[in-house]
């Protein structure tokens, strides 16, 4: 039998290539658009490798491998079996991710090599995932080529000079049946030549932090809100350190505002930042609903609740849609054993674990006034206002430079037509960014349909969305 990695072992090859070449990077927005990017990247392009040796042969110990994909502070998140096979069958088209660009541009004007490496590290991390079966196949080896392939052609297309030679991809295809299988594929395989030893993932610096805070479209006045807050945080630190008297403060938050506007974005963004400015010593987010703390038997959701906060102690439990844990016409709905449990652990850990609760505006309102050791506790509300018709655009275009496409003149003009419609004809189920994305995806798939009756089509083509792919077709034509 081959020797096979964990997928432990694998998250920690992936985290120490991704920190190592981060470590490469000069430019410190081009490291931050690698960070931010690099794990969902690698996680679609993983799904293209599996569906080319068979879709159909997913197990859990890819779902494990998959899961394995993350390189923040954050818990490796936790995808469904479902999902995964989902993904490797549905998977498309490979393109090359977007901070590859700024890689290519990084490296025309500074002589440097920063886009040869990426497509080899990339090759490396491709055959680590290939070998999730001890072996790699020449199916997985043929899309693990062809992904090198296209890049290293951008980089010909530059004239970028390589100095060091390329990854032989086929050296790593398991042999033929009935001789020894190839031992899996490390990630720490590299060129002779490799200058320093994978290292630890950097965290974040607060910079680093307030950057992506500053990147993220709109949001004007919660940006605000969090520096205010990181102002106070840093003053009650100086004051400490000179002695004077610090006043109690509570850094639990209420977020109110409509599904889509980022509330989730932002309390993993302040997690990260209380952890920066040392209010917390780890920093993750754990995301929970009604569901993921009450249990249909009595006793039970009390040790539910206590599960996920201990998972959340060091950092932020962020509890979406918090109001409905309370409802009005049953006393004895275990919602309210829930919050109970929440309020005496926000005491007992009152030094390194932040509850942010989350939900409509009024909802949340009648939340935090239903019970007092609530309205105690949380006295700092932040308000997500909907997104206007310009920067849904903004976000829209956002979803298309990060997945590889690019809008016609005409699409574009009837982008920004629609999005402004779709803001002031808002109801009470308008979505903001949630709608955004439908509205991507559906458009992806519409350009899918048509991209797939041309013969041989242009790189340019599979890239463009135009008005035939953006706009809803009417009754008729569905």
């Amino acid at each position: 039998m081959p020797t096979t990695m964990t997928a432990s072992e694998v998250h920690k090859q992936y985290t120490e290539v991704a920190a190592a070449f981060h470590k490469l990077i000069p430019d410190p927005s081009l490291r931050l658009a690698f960070s931010r990017q690099v794990d969902g990247y690698i996680r679609q392009y993983v799904l293209g490798v599996w569906q080319a040796d068979n879709a159909s042969s997913i197990t859990p110990r890819h779902v494990e491998f998959y899961n394995a994909i993350w390189t923040p502070g954050n818990p490796v998140p936790s995808a469904l079996y479902w999902e995964v096979a989902s993904g490797v069958a549905n998977f498309d088209l490979f393109q090359p991710p977007a901070f590859f660009e700024d890689l290519r541009r990084y490296d025309r004007m500074k002589g440097t090599s920063l886009a040869r490496r990426f497509a080899d590290q990339l090759t490396l991390l491709l055959l680590l995932f290939a070998a999730v079966d001890g072996v790699v196949s020449e199916s997985e080896a043929g899309f693990v080529n062809a992904c090198s392939d296209l890049l290293l052609e951008l980089c010909n297309k530059d004239g970028l000079r390589s100095d060091r030679p390329a990854i032989r991809v086929d050296e790593f295809v398991a042999p033929k049946p009935g001789q020894p299988a190839a031992p899996a594929v490390k990630a720490e395989t590299a060129p002779a030549k490799q200058e320093e030893p994978p290292a630890q993932e950097p965290e974040p610096t607060l910079d680093e932090l307030l950057a992506q805070l500053d990147a993220l479209c709109g949001l004007e006045r919660v940006k605000k809100d969090v520096k205010s807050l990181i102002n106070l945080v840093k003053v009650r630190r100086l004051r400490e350190e000179a002695g004077l008297p610090v006043p109690p403060m509570s850094l639990h938050l209420v977020f109110m505002g409509n599904p889509g506007t980022g509330k989730t974005t932002v309390a993993r963004l302040l997690a990260n930042i209380y952890h920066a400015v040392g209010v917390l010593s780890k920093g993750q987010l754990v995301e929970v609903d009604r569901s993921g703390l009450v249990a249909g038997f009595v006793g039970q959701t009390a040790l539910k609740t206590q599960e996920a906060v201990q998972k959340a102690i060091g950092g932020v439990l962020f509890i979406d849609e918090a109001y409905a844990l309370v409802n009005a016409d049953n006393a004895n709905d275990f919602g309210h054993e829930a919050i109970e449990v929440i309020l005496k652990n926000m005491e007992d850990h009152r030094k390194d674990l932040i509850v942010i609760v989350a939900g409509y505006t009024d909802r949340m309102e009648q939340f935090i006034h239903a019970n007092p050791g609530l309205e105690s506790r949380f006295n700092k509300y932040f308000f997500f206002e909907d997104y206007d018709g310009k920067q849904l655009m903004e976000i829209f275009r956002s979803m298309c430079k990060k997945n590889g496409y690019t809008l016609s003149e005409e699409g574009e003009q009837f982008m920004e037509k629609d999005l402004q419609g779709l803001y002031e004809e808002r109801d009470e189920n308008f979505g903001n960014a949630r709608d955004v994305r439908n509205l991507f995806e559906q458009a992806v798939a519409r350009q899918a349909d048509r991209v797939s009756q041309l013969e041989g089509p242009t790189r340019e083509q599979l890239m463009e969305l135009k008005p035939e792919d953006l706009e809803e077709p009417s009754s008729g034509d569905r």
